[in-house]
């Protein structure tokens, strides 16, 4: 009896799906995706909460995440600005909508608009690594934090600019269940992206320099080049991100795009799995479920206890940080590591010598 998988031609090697069976799962997984709004009342009414707006978060933090795992997880290089950059894309696509903009032309303008914040911020990782440039990234964080604070010419300031609905050959997603598949395929291209980058000889360089960048520069690899390259695509994809962002909840102010956003989107990447492409979606939906998982047992106890909900919103930073940590000194490959493992573990399943 066969072990494991054996391909005969590289093509079916480098396949995606290398399998039937999990081409018949990935095909399962998209049609309860496009057909889950058919019955999303029925589960927001068993849970006491709205699913499909939590859906819409996880797939715009997913696009995002995807842009910071490409950065850190892939290139090595860390950031503390990618709050901000998403604020970016959120403004810029917010000016251009206002503007008359239609949202095939301000969406992509808003990613392109980051794309060069983030590569101008960016210039520094020739020269900075590690902990040096987490804190030349942070002061972009400031910086652009401070811009989109006080430019209330542009910006509208802390009072908030508002953005009308996406609209798109006529039709208008002003509903959580109609920008559900919206915001599902732009996940969903994002994630087909991430993994056919990471495939190619741009992704590969993007690894070297992570791995040895000495070693990279030796055998021919530009560092600057790739390193800038990898700013711009990670903020192109989390500009885009601030952008449906903006589009979903119309109205964004300063306060939505703090340096805690930016902590959080590299805790997203840490406890889903750097430099995995499922490392994104895991972290995505692991902080976007886990508060409401906490604030369900939290509203259960307010009878007993009037004033717990108060102290679960004061703690609730404190219980993020002892995950992270938790998963820093206990899995520190993250959740899609651990995946990797129990799914080959079955794989082999009894054979797996």
């Amino acid at each position: 009896m066969p072990c494991g998988l054996f391909f005969s031609k590289y093509e079916k090697d480098d396949a995606i799906f290398k399998t039937v069976w999990l081409k018949c799962w990935m095909t399962v997984l998209v049609v309860l995706l496009l057909t889950f709004p058919l019955f999303s009342q029925k589960f927001s009414e068993m849970l006491g909460l709205n699913v499909t707006n939590l859906l819409n978060l996880i797939f715009v933090y997913i696009i995002g995440a995807h842009g910071l795992n490409l950065l850190t997880g892939y290139t090595g290089q860390i950031s503390l600005g990618h709050g901000a950059f998403m604020g970016v894309g959120a403004y810029t696509t917010g000016i251009l909508a206002n503007a008359g903009w239609p949202f095939w032309l301000a969406l992509p303008a808003g990613g392109v608009m980051t794309a060069a914040v983030g590569m101008l911020f960016g210039i520094p990782s020739l020269r900075l690594r590690g902990l040096y440039l987490a804190i030349a990234t942070m002061a972009a964080q400031f910086i652009l934090d401070y811009a989109m604070r006080n430019w209330t010419s542009l910006t509208g300031g802390s009072s908030g600019l508002i953005v009308p609905s996406a609209s798109l050959f006529g039709f208008t997603f002003d509903s959580d269940q109609s920008f559900y598949y919206l915001a599902l395929a732009f996940a969903i291209m994002a994630t087909m992206y991430l993994k056919n980058l990471a495939r190619t000889r741009t992704g590969r360089a993007f690894v070297a320099v992570r791995d040895r960048y000495l070693s990279a520069e030796v055998i021919g690899v530009n560092l600057f080049k790739y390193r800038l390259m990898s700013f711009g695509i990670s903020s192109f994809m989390v500009g885009i991100a601030g952008g449906l962002w903006a589009y979903y909840i119309t109205i964004i102010s300063d306060e939505h795009f703090t340096m805690w956003l930016s902590v959080q989107y590299l805790a997203m990447i840490i406890v889903g799995g750097l430099g995995h492409v499922l490392g994104g979606i895991f972290g995505a939906v692991f902080f976007v479920v886990l508060p409401e998982l906490l604030r369900l047992p939290a509203e259960a106890a307010t009878a007993v206890y009037p004033n717990i909900f108060g102290i679960f919103a004061s703690l609730r930073e404190m219980v993020f940080g002892l995950i992270v940590i938790m998963f820093l000194i206990f899995e520190p490959d993250g959740l899609a590591a651990r995946w990797h493992t129990v799914r080959n573990y079955w794989k082999l399943w009894p054979f797996s010598y």
